[in-house]
């Protein structure tokens, strides 16, 4: 986004600018990563919810440094245990929530790894651009865990059930082009070009009218709400359970000793 952008909100793991009629919520954990807490969680549902009434026309999200998302922050879920347990997960049911009830049009621009989360997320925003150093990988059932985002339904209606299985069951890692030839990503661009031509292309759908953009959305997407809540619903009640068995606590251990390594 070239120029001055208007910054939107005091927030700690986030930017949030509006300008050309887009606002742009940026991860800004690039020390980490820009790995899921609970703080970051918490405030991109408030970004989304001021996006949502804001007067601009489209909400774009990214992430600062080498990496999109690398999904949840393993130490900060090490740290909530308890919470977790209490609440039923309800951190997770908000925020996937806020994704798929977003009404105007939400585009990813995947500027390098995305990771868990950071990859299933993908399936409940609008249109998805990569850069050509981007990768997409779950990582779910190596760590005990099992599929999160609404990704048991986006991801076999995406790409079919045998390459979703690659990717949910087997935590295989692809690239960008891989991604946007089974239809995850919409583009990909070149990383020296990526920033000025994903901008490009913004600022002209943010032209648009901005009304008949939010209903068409809302035409296409509202068939699925019922069958995504569900879904993530299902993902985050099995996601709870998961956590506590032996199979995540032993490697959620262990990620957190190699770490400290």
């Amino acid at each position: 986004m070239s120029g001055s952008a208007e910054s939107k909100g005091e927030y700690k793991t986030i930017l949030v600018t509006t300008k050309d009629k887009i606002t742009k919520i940026t991860l800004n954990r690039p020390h980490k990563k820009n790995a899921l807490n609970f703080v970051m969680y918490r405030e991109i549902q408030q970004a989304l919810e001021e996006a949502a009434k804001d007067d601009c026309t489209l909400t774009a999200i990214t992430g600062c440094g080498d990496y999109f998302s690398s999904g949840n922050d393993l130490y900060d879920i090490n740290k909530n245990m308890s919470e977790i347990q209490k609440t039923n997960g309800k951190f997770m049911r908000d925020f996937i929530r806020h994704f798929i009830d977003f009404p105007k049009p939400l585009i990813a621009l995947v500027n390098g790894h995305a990771i868990g989360l950071g990859v299933t997320l993908l399936g409940l925003c609008d249109i998805v651009y990569a850069s050509d150093k981007a990768v997409f990988q779950t990582r779910f059932t190596q760590f005990g865990l099992c599929p999160e985002g609404g990704s048991s339904h986006t991801f076999p209606k995406i790409m079919g059930v045998a390459k979703a299985n690659e990717m949910l069951i087997f935590n295989k890692k692809i690239t960008a082009e891989e991604a946007c030839a089974r239809g995850l990503v919409s583009e990909v661009f070149s990383d020296s070009a990526f920033q000025g031509e994903v901008w490009t292309r913004l600022k002209a759908y943010a032209n648009l009218p901005q009304n008949s953009l939010a209903f068409s959305k809302q035409l296409i997407r509202n068939g699925e709400k019922e069958i995504l809540h569900a879904a993530a619903s299902r993902e985050c009640d099995l996601l709870v359970k998961r956590c506590f068995t032996d199979e995540f606590l032993n490697n959620l251990k262990d990620f957190v000793r190699k770490s400290k390594l």
